[in-house]
């Protein structure tokens, strides 16, 4: 399938920055509006991940700076509490980081972001070493795809496989990622199966159907 990105090493941002263990707050509070990212990588001296320091892990210091929190408050947020205290990224960092690896399926690394509710995913190889980083911006580039290349590939992989010729004839047109197939079917238990396949296409928004059964 052509132009189309199958795993994370297709869509991630290479050329992303990282601080170390030692980096200062203002610093990484700089490198962050320096690069416009809600997010930091942590690595050690072999660029391995350590970390992850976010917009999140910096704020405690803001919130508690001039306030004298409550003994209820202090037992509750140990450590937001912590953070407020904290200079350096590996005070900071949130660890072990939740990663993703290159050759990870898009469904893999989107699935560990809705589960942990973050926003990017360091890519690290089978050493932990940084490679890049993918964001929810990066994932989302599949509904770019191309409404003819969608169309060709339902044909090949779903279409002639379900409702092989000449006892289908099946139409496949896409329009803004939406799929619709129509025409005559010889076995319409088929059909569930048929939506399933095509919404699994990378790109497809949404499919319809207009299949009857007549022989």
């Amino acid at each position: 399938m052509p132009g189309s990105p199958h795993i994370v090493s297709d869509v991630m941002t290479r050329a992303v920055a990282a601080v170390g263990r030692d980096a200062a707050f203002k610093d990484i509070v700089r490198t962050m509006q320096d690069r416009k990212v809600s997010a930091l990588p942590v690595v050690d001296g072999a660029g391995r991940v350590v970390g992850v320091v976010s917009e999140a892990d910096l704020l405690p210091k803001e919130e508690f700076r001039d306030s004298d929190p409550d003994r209820y408050t202090q037992l509750r947020r140990l450590s937001d509490l912590a953070k407020a205290g904290s200079v350096t990224a590996g005070e900071l960092m949130t660890a072990p980081a939740l990663t993703a690896r290159p050759d990870e399926t898009l469904a893999q690394a989107a699935r560990t972001m809705a589960r942990a509710r973050v926003k990017r995913l360091p890519v690290v190889d089978g050493t932990g070493r940084l490679e890049g980083v993918v964001s929810r911006a990066d994932l989302l580039k599949v509904f770019l795809r191309d409404d003819e290349e969608i169309a060709e590939e339902v044909r090949r992989e779903v279409v002639a496989y379900l409702f092989p010729a000449p006892a289908s004839a099946v139409r496949v047109e896409v329009g803004d990622g939406v799929v619709r197939l129509g025409g005559r079917v010889r076995d319409t238990s088929l059909v569930p199966v048929a939506a399933r396949l095509v919404r699994a296409v990378e790109g497809v928004v949404d499919v319809e159907f207009d299949l009857d059964g007549r022989k």
